[in-house]
């Protein structure tokens, strides 16, 4: 595995986007070994987040700037590497504010790297939305795009915007993860599965429930991401997520086994007798290049999160 502790690292200056989303949580909750690092995270609301997640920054070098990522005033410090990962998958909102988010967001995070003279290195948090419903499966990066959503759109959109600003930059291709800062009460079905386990609901399947996915758990994709920002080769696109296959049928069955409850099933619609809807990826090239692999089952990881969520409120 590639040593993100290395001394490319040690005393740089790190910008993070996106820092109170799932992905930004997971980077300051699985960056013990960048304490001697001075790490500043844009967020859209400092106070709330401060209140509720102090375990996450106390004792490390983080501090915080309130703003709109699409308008925040840069900070006068030069910074070495930038994460930009503020995202609007976590909730719905109209397609033209979404593509607002993605797209000026982007054009604003990169005119403020421009002006960074130190910066080695950018990594845009992109998706595997961008793929579009591709038949060969697992997807790897050199699969031409064909995005049908907006949010796959616009961002594939950015990270063209990206890889064209002159900056030396990555793309991570994220898929579908699991960890404890997942939002339960979004449109993730297995952060929904937990939710229901955790309050006695019933788990409702709206499909079928043959859809394969794969899920990578937060700390494994912390990981990865600051591996990739730190030795990703420049100008390269790497896929991140699990090549672990479940059906969300038994994905259900799975997080009702482990949190012990018995919940009633329901899947709403009868079998298709078609071909799964599968979404995974191919993730040949990180291993390869850097040596990154998932670490920590599903299983494991979804006791983890189960945990982390009962010693909340449970």
């Amino acid at each position: 595995m590639t040593d993100v502790k290395s001394s490319l690292i040690k005393n740089k200056r790190i910008f993070i986007t996106g820092g109170t989303g799932f992905f930004g949580k997971s980077l300051m909750h699985h960056c013990i070994s960048f304490l001697e690092n001075d790490i500043v995270v844009l967020a859209s609301d400092t106070d709330n987040f401060r209140k509720k997640y102090s375990p996450l920054f106390n004792g490390k070098r983080i501090e915080f700037i309130q703003g709109d990522v699409r308008d925040f005033k840069f900070p006068e410090a030069n910074f070495d590497y930038i994460i930009h990962a503020a995202a609007t998958s976590g909730k719905i909102i109209p397609d033209d504010e979404m593509r607002s988010v993605v797209i000026d967001g982007t054009k604003h995070v990169l005119n403020f790297a421009l002006q960074n003279t130190n910066l080695v290195n950018f990594l845009f948090v992109s998706s595997g939305a961008v793929y579009g419903n591709q038949y060969q499966i697992p997807m790897h990066e050199n699969l031409p795009c064909e995005p049908v959503t907006v949010y796959g759109k616009t961002k594939l959109e950015a990270e063209m915007l990206c890889l064209h600003s002159g900056i030396s930059c990555n793309i991570a291709r994220c898929f579908a993860f699991i960890g404890e800062y997942l939002p339960l009460d979004a449109h993730f079905a297995i952060g929904n599965f937990i939710y229901n386990c955790l309050n006695d609901h019933t788990i409702v399947i709206k499909g079928d429930g043959t859809p394969i996915r794969t899920y990578l758990y937060s700390g494994d994709l912390a990981h990865w991401l600051w591996t990739i920002l730190i030795h990703g080769k420049p100008g390269r696109v790497y896929n991140v997520g699990s090549n672990h296959e479940i059906s969300i049928r038994i994905l259900a069955e799975t997080v009702r086994k482990i949190s012990r409850t018995k919940n009633e099933i329901k899947i709403l619609s009868p079998l298709s007798g078609t071909q799964p809807e599968h979404y995974k990826p191919n993730i040949m090239r990180v291993y390869q290049e850097l040596g990154l692999e998932p670490k920590i089952s599903l299983e494991e990881a979804i006791r983890l999160t189960l945990d982390y969520h009962r010693r909340l409120t449970y």
